[in-house]
């Protein structure tokens, strides 16, 4: 939503500064984006007069102009036509950036004649559209003045209104919130009454009021379509608008000046002497005033005559029925519309008029009367005709029910000491009526309001949020330690750390189909539900695999394919209670993520890596773990899976999921995911502290080493890595893998491993004969762990 200056002061006495006005907005609650200033963005432009014009002597279509600037006078290359001796223009200097373009100025030759800065179209300074030639102003206007104030132009406050304050897209409502916070005197008044000449010939149905409850109606004959006067325009073009022609413009500019959307009809184009508001049928489209086509739904809202649809209700109208510089009959509509069906048709066609905006966010429901009479009075004006009387079909909905309020309560919920007086004339500064007994009645507009603490809000936020006493939170008794079991600990550090992660938590069914199972290890007769809810739904769950599996298929069916999923949750190996175990399980599609640096990711070393930040995260001892290929569960691919394993115990297994498993989900595409029980993971010793330990940093400049051994090509290099961390636990810090080979030198069935070894210094920098004794000590640890030598020896 964007307000000038000017518009707020039809609405808003009491004129204040633009800062003050941007900072109230913020502090009321509405969310100022950003604010255009045209003073600022146009500095460097002014006002200048062209001396004499001739032609370039060496191009037939442009001149060169002498201009009297503020800079002096000024020798300038023109290509526009208009250019002549006497015009007053606008002037850049060099060195000046043009907004349209981003070019900024420099003195050079153009055709052999140096420029000494140019002469700007509104379309280059963002001033308008017109770019067939330089902008031509009032000869009264002084060299030098500032081609912000010569053009008329203001800034402009951009903010957005929050989804419950519809009357906030309108111009009076923002005025209204402000006069009420103390800027100003608020001298918005309903438009008169127009009366009308003869009886509104055109009959009104409402067929579904669910859709449309009201709608309000006029015909005007005689009317003369013409472009806009001035004022108009330059209101629409200061918010953005472009301006059509005289009709559309008003309608426009009650919507935004208003909040009430309205739509004007070329009345001769209606067939059949009536108009109705009724649910799309099957096979209907309509071809719209932005040009295109569209189908319409069972469950929208459409205007139709005899013809059949006309316009979509509350979102855009229909080309044949559209106003031209021919029209000479106008029907105005101003109805209410229902704002989820408003919302779903915006949604189900893609359309977000201006219009479909305000009436998805609910319009004042006492509204109609107001929009006929202020579009019919401006059509008057500015396009003259003939009036009918107003006709009004339907019932508009119930403004929002009275509340009994007391204001001791703003104290009680708001923390803000605010007098009973006070609150009162908040309330009735924001168009609330407040009875005997303070019994508050929310005006039509505020169908937010609901209750006690909706009131408190209001007189909150306009006595000032900043003014609410900063008291400390009452002290609370820590809580009793144990609350939590070790393993529910695990699992909320275990949910936070997927999430981080980027995966979505899943909650997927306890039990799966029997064949799904068996392809999991399941399928037991012991597990098999007696009543499913459903006959694919009859088994308790081996794993949390299957179901987290057919969630992603249904994510990839319907244009996800690349949803990252978890679920933490029981797994079933019995009827008995020890059977029972809660695992963590994610799957992910193996898609090749795009490197800057050409080279291919391997997904399945991400989820890798995920597992292992996960086990950290859960206090997992994952130095000490090993991966294990040789006995792995068969529902994961050979080659593509591994096992997990703290000395015997399997903590988890990852990889690629099988084919055949894939096949029994009823799935074609790879899916990559793993499994961890929690229970398999250690509980963590008891500490006597809860502080962290002193951290160990050493004052002493660290150093690498880098050794090459040649292993059984069976052997993982992680447990070669392993190894070689134990040889010295004081000294050796990290151990990296940076290469493997595998090729001409070495045996059949070795390869290389090379490891970069980081030595930390505790006591004092390590001489050339420590550091060989703790090289001998990595070879001798790896030589007995793996049977390790060194390359080369």
């Amino acid at each position: 939503m964007k307000i000038t200056l000017s518009w707020l002061a039809d609405h808003l006495q009491g004129g204040t500064s633009l800062g003050r006005i941007v900072d109230t907005m913020t502090m009321i609650g509405m969310e100022v984006e950003h604010v255009i200033e045209p003073g600022k963005r146009l500095a460097a432009f002014s006002v200048a007069k062209v001396v004499w014009a001739r032609p370039h002597p060496n191009a037939d279509r442009l001149s060169v102009c002498t201009a009297e600037t503020r800079d002096g006078v000024k020798e300038i290359v023109c290509g526009a036509p208009n250019a002549r001796a006497g015009l007053t223009t606008i002037y850049a200097p060099v060195g000046a950036v043009i907004p349209a373009t981003g070019m900024t100025l420099e003195a050079r030759p153009v055709r052999g004649v140096v420029s000494s800065g140019m002469l700007c179209s509104a379309r280059e300074l963002e001033a308008g559209e017109e770019a067939g030639g330089i902008i031509e102003l009032a000869d009264d206007l002084a060299v030098g003045a500032p081609a912000a104030e010569a053009l008329g132009l203001e800034a402009v406050i951009d903010f957005e209104a929050t989804p419950n304050r519809p009357d906030w897209l309108g111009v009076a409502g923002v005025a209204r919130d402000l006069a009420a916070a103390g800027l100003g005197r608020l001298i918005s008044a309903p438009p008169a009454t127009v009366a009308g000449g003869f009886t509104q010939p055109i009959d009104i149905r409402l067929p579904a009021p669910e859709a449309c409850p009201a709608f309000a109606g006029r015909l005007i004959r005689g009317v003369k379509n013409s472009p806009s006067p001035a004022w108009l325009q330059q209101r629409l073009i200061s918010i953005g608008l472009r301006p059509i022609n005289a009709l559309a413009d008003i309608t426009n500019f009650i919507t935004h000046d208003r909040a009430r959307p309205l739509h004007v009809y070329d009345a001769k184009t209606l067939a059949g002497g009536w108009i109705e508001a009724r649910l799309g049928r099957p096979g209907e489209r309509l071809r719209a005033l932005d040009g295109r086509t569209y189908d319409i739904g069972p469950e929208m809202c459409v205007i139709a005559d005899a013809s059949g649809a006309i316009g979509l209700g509350g979102v855009m109208g229909g080309a044949s029925t559209g106003c031209s510089e021919a029209t000479t009959e106008v029907f105005i509509e101003s109805a209410w519309f229902d704002p989820i069906r408003t919302a779903q048709t915006g949604r189900a066609t893609g359309i977000v008029s201006d219009a479909q905006y305000r009436f998805a966010r609910g319009v004042d429901p006492a509204s109609l009367p107001a929009g006929i009479e202020q579009a019919t009075a401006m059509i008057l004006e500015i396009c003259g005709g003939e009036p009918s009387e107003a006709t009004l079909a339907g019932r508009p909905p119930p403004g929002p029910a009275a509340i009994d309020f007391d204001p001791a309560y703003v104290r009680r919920l708001g923390g803000l000491e605010v007098a009973p007086e006070r609150s009162r004339a908040i309330l009735e500064a924001l168009g609330f009526e407040i009875g005997g007994h303070w019994r508050v009645r929310p005006p039509s507009w505020r169908g937010d309001v609901e209750g006690k603490a909706d009131l408190v809000e209001e007189v909150t936020r306009i006595a000032g949020y900043d003014a609410i006493p900063a008291e400390p939170l009452p002290a609370m008794a820590r809580p009793a330690a144990g609350m939590l079991t070790p393993r529910q600990a695990r699992i909320r550090t275990a949910r936070r750390a997927m999430a981080a992660l980027g995966y979505q938590e899943a909650v997927t069914w306890s039990f799966i189909g029997r064949d799904q199972a068996r392809a999991f290890g399941g399928g037991a007769a012991a597990l098999v539900i007696e009543n499913p809810i459903a006959s694919d739904l009859d088994c308790m769950r081996p794993s949390a695999l299957p179901g987290l599996a057919l969630a992603a298929e249904r994510n990839a069916r319907r244009g996800f394919a690349d949803a990252a999923l978890f679920e933490i949750g029981p797994v079933f190996a019995g009827n008995e209670p020890g059977d029972q175990r809660a695992v963590v399980a994610a799957v992910r599609t193996p898609a090749r993520r795009r490197r800057w640096d050409g080279l291919a990711t391997e997904a399945v070393f991400e989820l890798k890596s995920d597992l292992l930040a996960l086990l950290e995260e859960v206090g997992a001892p994952a130095a000490q773990l090993r991966v294990d290929q040789s006995a792995l569960s068969p529902w994961w691919r050979p080659g593509r899976g591994a096992a997990l394993r703290l000395g015997k115990t399997v903590l988890a297994e990852f990889g690629e999921l099988h084919p055949a498993a894939l096949k029994a989900l009823g799935r074609e595409d790879p899916l990559i995911a793993f499994e961890l029980a929690l229970e398999a993971i250690p509980e963590p010793r008891r500490k006597a502290t809860k502080g962290r330990p002193p951290a160990r940093l050493s004052p002493f400049m660290p150093l690498t080493r880098d050794f090459a051994f040649v292993v059984d090509a069976s052997v993982p290099a992680g447990d070669l890595a392993r190894a070689v961390q134990g040889a010295d636990r004081e000294l050796i810090g990290e151990v990296g893998v940076f290469d493997v080979y595998i090729g001409e030198g070495l045996g059949v069935g070795e390869k290389s491993v090379a490891l970069e070894v980081r030595l930390e210094p505790r006591r004092a920098t390590l001489s050339d004969k420590e550091i060989e004794a703790v090289s001998e000590r990595v070879v001798a640890a790896a030589a007995k762990a793996v049977g390790a030598r060194l390359r080369g020896a």
